[in-house]
């Protein structure tokens, strides 16, 4: 506005004389405050460092720019110079040379011939050391060799020529003879790598391929000096310039033009690849760095120029920093102190005017409202901050707050932010003294609430929930200090079932709980110093417990917690599980009734063959008593005859009572016993009671029980129940499918090994060489009642299986395949050996399947 009224006051008046550009300087300066002036004293300097430095830093970098582009340019034209010097020259001899090779190839030429095309040859080129006439064999026909000492040509020169006086360019190195066999395979002009020949120079050599109606009869060699190659061919303005150097792909100098103990280092490089020879051979242009003048001098009255320019304005801020120097000290210390405090306050602090006016916000009120202090300064209700839906709302509470009318304990808004969010926050107002003692407005403390408030309302709908929850579950749950015993917390199920005692927390844990351990004092805490993951985990199993005055079963999990006041606590969760543990007292049951079932039917099946068994020995026991009587009668019958006699009928009596008391045992009926059981015993009581049903389906056992087996805590019965149906199963199965005899096998074998856990069983593997069943029906082959067999009953795998489980074993089926024939079925079974489990020592050798199914007598 000011300078709109001048400028029209100009435009209006004449002005006669315009006043000095100085007084229009100082004029203005004066007008400014001492905070402005400062802030242009200190600008002045920085703005006219910062020129100098970017001044040099920009001519410098244009300059070393400009001049590193040319001399790389140079460098890379220099040497592209040299490559096509290189390769123009290379592509001439090779030219020549395939023209002498097509001369030899159609033998146009006799080595003596062959002599002075390469003596001219090599006298016009002095890069070429030597050329050679190779023949098929690799042997040397004719050489000529530079530096005036040509050799005599040599004819029907084979490999085991040893005179000293012919040079053979592939006798001492590997990489020629590999180019000779390249050359020779592929027919075209071939480069071999860099190598040091026998004149200890660096050359490489050009196999030319002699080929005629024949087929491939030797090659033309022509051997390059690198050294040569570089003095001749390199252009002296090019040497005077930059360094021209033969290199090898790995990184190795061969020659250069200047002296290879140079240690300076190149600032330009440019390689090329040196064709036609390829094989990693490269050519390597070298620049060095040269000074300029130019730069010097630019510098020079650049730095001139800028340094006299800072000095005076440097000069200039002194003289004003010195008269202000004392009253901005204690302005500085204490404008940084105020703004420390303000900038690490989290509460947003507002200050008004008497008319409402902002004059004043700190870091945190900026934040907090997205506004930055700016936009807020010198705003007038209603404030960008206050929600568009409650601006009468606001009004109402700043009408008040100019009255001085606010609660002291603050009132709660809404605010809302510059991206239209909003947050909760609270209020508090206090008026704004000056120094006089003069009100001059007000100051807000604004607090942002919304987490606590969040934090708050959570709490309080979790404690909701927790309770809800914890009522409505039909376990009880229970919270006892361990300190005090006193209970403190109790779900509805726990009151109804034991009241509100916490008698019945501490049955149901056994007594586990540290009731009351502490006394009195409750500063003193038995657990201090023991990590609280342990604590909170110990007494997490769960346990089965009957109370006496509910008559129920419970099971209790419990484990240490920290309560709300800090304390340890134990919590308990009691799950009534009567019905289940009488359910499962109901199936034990059963499955008792089941196993005694299947032992009956089992006998059943085999009452005729065990007739059968018992008829051979009563028998026999006939036969011995007549033949006695009939030999007592007649009087030819001596004592030791006669006690023979009555031993044979002894045994088979004590045979007979054998049978009888194995199938009693079998079929008696008891409760399920573990005890400690050897592997052998088992065994050989299945094998005699399978041995009857063998025997009259004409099938052959073999038992394979290995030695030293481990013993079992099994209930032995049972597993002879399992072993014996599997066995009588196999038999059957045979049987019913008329196999032949040659394959009514059944195998049982018994081991030790380690399952898929890496723990210890026994396994018994029951084997038979029958028909196999069907894949669909395996998945469903222990299934309660589903048979295999048209008159089963679908109960005896089933209940192998319970009896293997209860065990803690497994138990498996699967077909024996020869390719993609069935042969047979397989059952596996595995009960678990206890760690530490003793072994039977007993060396006992399993005996044959003969044996063990021996005939009567």
């Amino acid at each position: 506005m000011p300078f709109s009224a001048s400028t029209n006051t100009s435009t209006t008046v004449a002005t006669p004389v315009q006043p000095p550009a100085s007084r229009l300087f100082w004029r203005w300066w004066r007008k400014q405050s001492p905070s402005q002036q400062d802030r242009y004293a200190t600008l002045g300097p920085l703005v006219s460092v910062l020129l100098f430095l970017a001044a040099i830093i920009a001519a410098f970098w244009y300059l070393r720019n400009e001049e590193l582009e040319r001399e790389q340019e140079s460098v890379r034209r220099d040497t592209e110079v040299v490559q096509q010097q290189l390769r123009l020259r290379l592509v001439e001899n090779q030219e020549q040379l395939l023209r002498m090779a097509r001369e030899i190839s159609l033998r146009q030429v006799n080595p003596e011939q062959f002599m002075h095309q390469a003596s001219d040859f090599v006298r016009a080129r002095p890069e070429i050391i030597s050329l050679t006439w190779m023949q098929a064999d690799a042997s040397v026909k004719a050489t000529h060799l530079a530096l005036n000492l040509p050799m005599q040509p040599l004819q029907g020169l084979d490999l085991n020529d040893t005179r000293e006086d012919i040079y053979d360019p592939l006798q001492q190195a590997l990489e020629p003879k590999s180019a000779f066999k390249l050359a020779r395979e592929r027919g075209q002009p071939v480069y071999t790598q860099p190598y040091t020949n026998q004149l200890a120079s660096k050359v490489i050599l050009l196999h030319i391929p002699l080929i005629d109606r024949s087929g491939f009869n030797g090659t033309l060699v022509a051997e390059y000096s690198l050294e040569a190659l570089m003095r001749y061919l390199v252009p002296r303005d090019v040497a005077s310039r930059h360094a021209m150097s033969l290199v090898q792909i790995s990184g190795q100098v061969l020659t250069s033009t200047i002296g290879s103990n140079s240690d300076t280092r190149p600032t330009f490089v440019h390689e090329v690849m040196v064709t036609p020879v390829g094989n990693g051979l490269i050519l390597r242009g070298m620049g060095y760095r040269t000074s300029s003048k130019l730069i010097g001098n630019t510098l020079f009255w650049m730095v001139m120029a800028l340094s006299a320019f800072t000095v005076w304005t440097l000069m200039g801020t002194l003289r004003h920093m010195r008269r202000r120097a004392q009253i901005q000290k204690t302005l500085v210390q204490e404008t940084n102190f105020r703004r420390a405090m303000e900038n690490s306050m989290l509460t947003g602090m507002r200050t008004i005017d008497l008319e409402g006016r902002i004059t004043y916000v700190n870091p945190a009120f900026c934040a907090m409202t997205g506004f930055s202090e700016e936009e807020l300064i010198g705003c007038v209700p209603p404030y960008p901050y206050w929600p568009k839906d409650r601006l009468d709302e606001f009004n109402r509470m700043f009408q008040q707050e100019l009255l001085g009318r606010s609660p002291m304990g603050g009132v709660e808004v809404v605010m809302q932010r510059r991206d239209g969010s909003q947050f909760d926050a609270r209020l508090y107002v206090s008026p704004l003294i000056d120094a006089q003692g003069d009100q001059t407005g007000w100051m807000t403390s604004v607090t942002n609430i919304t987490e606590a408030k969040r934090v708050r309302d959570q709490l309080t709908a979790a404690h909701e929930r927790f309770t809800t929850v914890l009522e409505g579950v039909d376990a009880a749950v229970s919270v006892v200090s361990v300190h005090r015993g006193e209970l403190l917390f109790a779900n509805r199920t726990y009151r109804l079932w034991f009241g509100a005692n916490p008698d019945a927390h501490s049955q149901l844990t056994g007594g586990e709980a540290p009731l009351n351990i502490f006394g009195e004092d409750e500063a003193v805490d038995g657990f201090g110093g023991l990590p609280s993951q342990e604590l909170t985990d110990a007494g997490s199993d769960s346990r089965e417990v009957f109370m006496e005055n509910v008559q129920k079963w419970f099971e209790v999990r419990a484990r240490y917690v920290q309560w709300t006041d800090g304390h340890l606590a134990q919590m308990l969760i009691a799950t009534d599980i009567t019905a289940r543990k009488q359910a499962e007292e109901a199936a034990a049951r059963q499955a008792e009734k089941a196993q005694f079932t299947s032992r009956l039917i089992t006998m059943g099946e085999m009452a005729s063959t065990v007739a059968h068994e018992l008829n051979q020995p009563l028998a026999a026991i006939s036969n011995y008593c007549s033949g006695m009587i009939s030999r007592v009668r007649s009087g030819n019958i001596e004592n030791e005859q006669l006690i023979e006699a009555l031993e044979k009928t002894s045994r088979q009596a004590q045979r007979a009572g054998q049978i009888i008391h194995r199938i009693r045992q079998f079929v008696k009926r008891s409760e399920p016993q573990r005890q400690t059981t050897r592997v052998r015993d088992i065994t050989d009581a299945v094998i005699e009671l399978a041995g009857f049903e063998m025997r009259r389906r004409r099938v052959t056992l073999n038992a394979v029980v290995a030695n030293r087996l481990p013993l079992l805590q099994a209930d032995p019965i049972l597993i002879e129940q399992v072993l014996l149906n599997l066995l009588k199963n196999a038999a059957e199965a045979i049987d019913s499918a008329n196999m032949p005899q040659s394959r009514r096998l059944v195998e049982l074998r018994v081991q030790t090994r380690k399952n898929e856990e890496g723990d210890r069983v026994v396994e018994f593997v029951v084997s038979d060489t029958g028909p196999g069943m069907k894949e669909e029906m395996l998945s469903r082959l222990f299934e309660a009642f589903h048979s295999t067999k048209a008159e089963g009953l679908g109960i005896g795998l089933s209940l192998c299986r319970s009896i293997i489980e209860s065990h803690h074993g497994r138990i498996k089926a699967e077909n024996i395949y020869n390719g993609s024939d069935v042969v047979g079925c397989r059952f596996v079974c595995t009960l678990p050996v206890e760690s530490g489990a003793a072994s039977d020592f007993t060396d006992t050798v399993t005996p044959p399947a003969n044996d063990l199914l021996a005939d009567n007598p």
